[in-house]
């Protein structure tokens, strides 16, 4: 069964860090100078990597500067694998180097 992701932190005033995943697409409050106001995050951790949309700029933003200068959430990214794993799934069983056979 999918996990949904806890829309219950989408306000900047909440309480604790702001949840944030990759690929989150993000409405900031102030243009950027190409006249885009939409992010998508490309990087997680003290400092948050984000790229325009209008431009395909990349910044990183202190993590407290984003909460601050976000207006709103316009699509949630992925949630990671609640099990710890980072790496991606390709298809391929960890025991073996065969493909997974589909159902």
């Amino acid at each position: 069964m999918p996990v949904v992701p806890d829309f219950s932190k989408t306000s900047p005033m909440s309480d604790g860090p702001l949840l944030l995943y990759l690929d989150d697409v993000v409405r900031l409050r102030k243009p950027h100078p190409c006249g885009s106001h939409d992010w998508t995050v490309v990087r997680l951790g003290a400092d948050i990597g984000l790229r325009c949309h209008g431009c395909a700029h990349k910044v990183l933003l202190p993590r407290r500067t984003l909460e601050k200068r976000l207006k709103t959430f316009l699509r949630r990214g992925e949630i990671p694998n609640p099990a710890g794993d980072s790496a991606p799934t390709l298809g391929f069983s960890r025991l073996s180097s065969e493909p997974e056979s589909g159902p």
